[in-house]
């Protein structure tokens, strides 16, 4: 069976090519198209050295820098990358991938990480954030959302199995294309990750910092909190704001981007690990259990799957400074309740070894089923030939 991977883009290593790395895995005779690939030399490794198929966006001006201006001709791209030659084409998709062309003979099964978010329930957000809530640019961006949308529904009809990462997604593709998904949560490298047990007198929160992730939020709420220590890692667009709410808060530590082991060092010795966002599923939550490290996050999204609140962790009921303070509060009442043995545990069920057999099950039953349909069109149009079926 020749089998095709298709994701929307390859441009750094991080939650969506970790899991490209483990469906490589899976199935590593496959063959990989993508958009674009501008991936640096020392990410490539999960692709195992397979080369790379990638649209006429690869070769427009700029596409490096700022491919993402070319959001309006993605779905035209997406199209004519030929995958007809395949019986099996699996789509890693949060944007237009699963747009992908497929033939009534091909098994298409997609695994989404979400419909595309701003062109969804996230649009008004997004233009808020972006600052594009009036004038002309808006317009046309609204636009292009708008036959963006168009495209994410149409396509969808394309697709023989969702594969969902997380219930909270599920019920999103479900919104958006009234279709049900398997649910096959992303995998994990939680061994990478060692559990500690003793754990140091500070709170951590690690993130890039783009504007959902609210890291601002989180220093603020702290700075608030003087004698609660908290540890800020990470970089992005939002950098200069985040050490911007941390000046002059002598208990708020900014360290910026920190390599692999210096991040995991922090996020094992944390007496918990703080969570703002409002994520797919959010991967860094699972670390952080990983770790030993409970986790104090906002109640909405995939980590409601992920946290046991009570055991592994608890979640707080707005994205406000008071709500984190209240919760931070409640978590020192009842530290003795969360051990680094639950969070472990709690771990391993993301794992990338989970992953691959859940993963391969919901492809094998996706053929499955694709099978059964054709052989049951098939005996319906020998009937129809005969009389039979009127």
């Amino acid at each position: 069976m020749k089998v095709a991977l298709v994701v929307d883009w390859l441009t750094v290593y991080s939650g969506a090519e970790r899991v490209v790395e483990n469906i490589i895995e899976t199935y590593p005779d496959a063959d990989i198209f993508s958009l674009i690939d501008f991936l640096q030399a020392d990410q490539r490794h999960f692709l195992k050295g397979r080369p790379i198929t990638t649209s006429f966006i690869q070769k427009l001006p700029f596409a490096k820098e700022h491919y993402r201006n070319y959001l309006p001709l993605m779905p035209l791209a997406i199209e004519q990358l030929d995958v007809s030659g395949y019986d099996l084409v699996i789509s890693s998709s949060h944007a237009v991938a699963k747009g992908i062309i497929t033939g009534p003979n091909q098994v298409h099964v997609c695994y989404i990480h979400s419909p595309i978010r701003y062109a969804w329930d996230l649009q008004h957000q997004y233009l808020q954030e972006s600052g594009l809530t009036k004038g002309p640019k808006s317009w046309l961006v609204r636009l292009v959302l708008h036959r963006l949308r168009d495209f994410d529904a149409r396509t969808a009809l394309g697709v023989d199995t969702f594969i969902a990462n997380s219930c909270f997604i599920a019920k999103r593709v479900n919104k958006c294309y009234r279709r049900d998904a398997v649910i096959v949560y992303p995998p994990v490298n939680v061994d990478e990750f060692q559990c500690t047990k003793e754990k140091h007198d500070y709170y951590v929160v690690a993130s890039r910092m783009v504007p959902y992730k609210r890291m601002d939020l989180v220093v603020r709420a702290f700075c608030g909190m003087p004698d609660k220590k908290l540890v800020v890692i990470g970089d992005g667009p939002e950098f200069s704001k985040v050490q911007a709410a941390a000046r002059g808060a002598a208990n708020v530590e900014v360290k910026g981007y920190l390599p692999f082991f210096e991040m995991k060092r922090y996020m094992q010795d944390a007496k918990a690990f703080v969570f703002a966002a409002e994520e797919d599923f959010g991967i860094t939550p699972v670390e952080a259990m990983a770790c030993g490290t409970p986790v104090i996050a906002f109640g909405k999204g995939g980590v409601l799957e992920s946290v046991v609140s009570g055991e592994t962790g608890l979640f707080f009921e707005e994205q406000s400074e008071s709500s984190i303070k209240q919760a931070v509060n409640v978590f020192e009442e009842n530290s003795g309740g969360f051990t680094p043995e639950a969070c472990r545990k709690r771990a391993e069920e993301f794992s990338s070894d989970v992953f691959k057999i859940e993963f391969k099950k919901a492809v094998e039953d996706a053929i499955s089923l694709f099978l059964s349909s054709m052989s049951s069109a098939g005996l319906n149009d020998v009937k129809r030939r005969k009389g039979m079926i009127f």
